[in-house]
């Protein structure tokens, strides 16, 4: 283990693309707005919200596919700024992606899309060699040798995800992001696949931030999970807490929504029902984003975007009235 507790850390996250909404004109869609936080070795952050809200961007801006509008990346205690930095750092990274279908070549057998990472890093010395590494990435993910020549539209959706798990594999990185990895399968597909992720972790020491929108599957590997809304962090504590303890409103009505296997505590259990809309990210409310659709919005929600703080051990929330409603 190294000597200091965060593998990634972000500081100050903004991501935001230029929209043009007229003749000359356009206008900054902040899809991640201000977004910190940190993720030590071999933990698992789950990262949820709804569609739209920004965690696939903050994962790719992590990685720098996308060059951060502003904000930090460290990695290892050392910021990643140069391009030297930027290179070093995506050969310890990784992504796996949401749909096995549009994320793999149709043109490559699978061995060379396995292979592809080791091939841009330059990371074996002969065929032998990067023919081994293939068959070893391969057993790790269940998939058989002999798969190794075909093409990855002959697999099914679950199988051409462990092709992709593998590509990520390739150069052993110690962290991953996985975009929301399983909503593109099968629901009894998904738990082979999260249940491999776990094995992975503990075979390799993976870090990884785990990007969806299904909190069954998020609690069931996450560690800690951390809430977006409209590109801003509203919540972030242990999993057990988030689920047993939601702070924010906008969590309370997610949690609220998770389906119990017991059907006396789900009649007990109220549903948090939101009302209106979900505004655009072109045109977020002043103040907290979440505040048209809460319901103990005051004056001050509309003022100021309220900062992420500690209310009890490791529990973080970003709301006014976080401590009179709880």
């Amino acid at each position: 283990m190294s000597n200091f507790e965060h593998l990634v850390e972000v500081k100050h996250l903004k991501e935001y693309f230029d929209i043009n909404v007229g003749l000359f004109k356009s206008k900054p869609l902040k899809a991640v707005d201000d977004v910190s936080f940190a993720i030590r070795q071999g933990e698992t952050l789950g990262l949820v919200g709804e569609s739209g809200c920004g965690k696939t961007t903050v994962g790719r801006t992590l990685l720098h596919l996308y060059k951060p509008t502003d904000g930090e990346v460290w990695f290892r205690g050392k910021k990643i700024e140069t391009k030297q930095d930027i290179w070093e750092y995506r050969k310890k990274s990784a992504m796996v992606f949401q749909d096995p279908y549009s994320s793999l070549n149709p043109r490559m057998t699978v061995s060379d899309i396995i292979a592809e990472p080791l091939d841009i890093h330059k990371m074996y010395d002969n065929k032998k060699e990067r023919e081994e590494k293939v068959l070893e990435l391969m057993s790790k993910v269940g998939l058989n040798s002999e798969h190794a020549s075909r093409y990855a539209h002959e697999f099914s959706g679950g199988q051409r995800q462990r092709i992709g798990i593998a590509r990520a594999l390739a150069t052993s990185p110690e962290f991953v992001v996985c975009d929301e990895p399983v909503s593109a399968l099968d629901v009894s597909i998904q738990a082979q696949v999260i249940n491999m992720f776990d094995e992975l972790q503990d075979q390799m020491n993976l870090t990884y931030l785990f990007i969806a929108h299904d909190l069954l599957v998020v609690r069931h590997i996450s560690d800690r999970i951390a809430v977006m809304y409209l590109g801003k962090m509203v919540e972030l504590a242990d999993a057990k807490e988030i689920y047993d303890r939601p702070l924010h409103p906008y969590s309370k009505s997610l949690m609220s929504a998770v389906p119990v296997p017991d059907p006396v505590v789900a009649r007990a259990n109220q549903r948090v029902v939101l009302s209106g809309d979900i505004p655009s990210p072109l045109n977020a409310p002043s103040g907290c984003p979440f505040r048209t659709r809460c319901p103990h919005a005051c004056e001050a929600c509309a003022q100021s975007m309220p900062e992420l703080k500690e209310l009890s051990n490791g529990h973080f929330v970003a709301c006014h009235r976080a401590e009179e409603i709880n």
